[in-house]
C-alpha cells in the first residue's frame, strides 16, 4: 500500500477504480501546470543533494531548476517562463537557508516494510539524520501555505517514518513539510501512540479497498463498490471526461488553475 493509493481511495472510489483496476486504464487529462512545477522542483533538489557537498551552492540549485524545466500544462511560454524564474528563486533561497551541518541520509529513497496488516511503501523526498534520529522531509510547492496539522495528520509522512526506521534501523519520529514558495516548515514529533493511530487508519482504508477489489474481481456491482465522491476536486480530476457526476459537481478549469493566476 502506497500513500497515493490510500489517498486516492479516501478521495474518490471511482477514481481509485479507474486508476488502479480498470484495464485498459481510461484516458487521462493532460498535464497540470502545478504537477509539472512540483516535479521540476523535486528533481532539481534530488540532483542537488546528489552533488558533492562542496558543489551544493544556491546558484547551482537554481541552475538545476532550469535544466529540469518543462512547459507542460502552462498557459503559454510567458507563463511558463515566469514560473521557472519563481521556482529558481524558491530553490535558491531554500538552499541558502539550509543548516551547513545538515546530514542527508537519502534523497528520493524508496522505503517498503511490513506494518501491521499491510506492507507500506513509497518514495520519501529526503531523510535527514539529526542527532542520531531520522527525520522525514517532504517538499511542497502549492500556492497555499501549511498548517501544523498538515504534518501531524499526514498519513503519508507517518507511514514513511515507520517504514524508514525499519529499513534503515534508526529511530524516526519527526516529520516535516517544507513549503518552498513561502519558506515555511511545518513539523511534528510523533509519539509511538500517534504513529499507531496513523497506521490503524491506513489499515482501515487498506481493508476497505481490498474488500472492494476482491468483490470487483468476482464481478460485483461496479457502481455500488466504487461510487463517485464529488466535490471541488472534480475540477482537476484526471478522469473527469469519464465521470458525468464529477462534471456536474464542479466546473472545468484550465490546466494552470492550481497556480492561482
Amino acid at each position: 500500500m502506497t500513500p497515493a493509493r490510500l489517498a486516492t481511495w479516501a478521495l474518490c472510489r471511482r477514481k481509485y477504480r479507474m486508476t488502479y483496476l480498470d484495464r485498459p486504464t481510461p484516458s487521462r487529462a493532460g498535464a497540470w501546470a502545478g504537477s509539472t512545477l512540483g516535479a521540476v522542483v523535486h528533481n532539481a533538489l534530488r540532483a542537488f543533494f546528489e552533488l558533492r557537498p562542496a558543489h551544493r551552492t544556491p546558484e547551482r540549485a537554481a541552475a538545476l531548476v532550469r535544466e529540469y524545466w518543462k512547459n507542460d500544462g502552462f498557459a503559454d511560454r510567458e507563463q511558463a517562463a515566469d514560473y521557472r524564474e519563481r521556482a529558481q528563486r524558491w530553490v535558491r533561497e531554500y538552499v541558502a537557508r539550509l543548516d551547513p551541518g545538515l546530514s542527508v541520509v537519502a534523497v528520493e529513497r524508496w522505503v517498503s516494510a511490513p506494518l501491521g496488516t499491510i506492507i507500506a511503501e513509497g518514495r520519501v523526498d529526503r531523510l535527514d539524520d539529526r542527532d542520531g534520529e531520522l527525520v522525514v522531509v517532504d517538499y511542497k510547492t502549492g500556492r497555499h501555505g501549511l498548517r501544523l496539522d498538515d504534518a501531524k495528520n499526514s498519513l503519508a509522512l507517518g507511514l514513511y517514518a515507520l517504514a524508514a526506521r525499519k529499513n534503515l534501523h534508526q529511530e524516526c519520529h519527526r516529520v516535516e513539510l517544507h513549503h518552498l514558495p513561502s519558506g515555511q516548515v511545518a513539523g511534528w514529533d510523533h509519539t509511538e501512540e500517534s504513529l499507531a493511530e496513523l497506521l490503524a487508519r491506513a489499515e482501515r482504508l487498506a481493508g476497505e479497498l481490498q474488500a472492494a477489489t476482491d468483490a470487483f474481481a468476482e464481478s460485483g456491482d461496479v457502481e455500488e463498490l466504487f461510487p463517485p465522491r464529488t466535490g471541488r476536486h472534480c475540477s482537476q480530476c484526471d478522469f473527469r471526461a469519464h465521470c458525468p457526476e464529477g462534471r456536474q459537481a464542479a466546473p472545468e478549469v484550465p490546466p494552470w488553475a492550481s497556480l492561482g493566476d
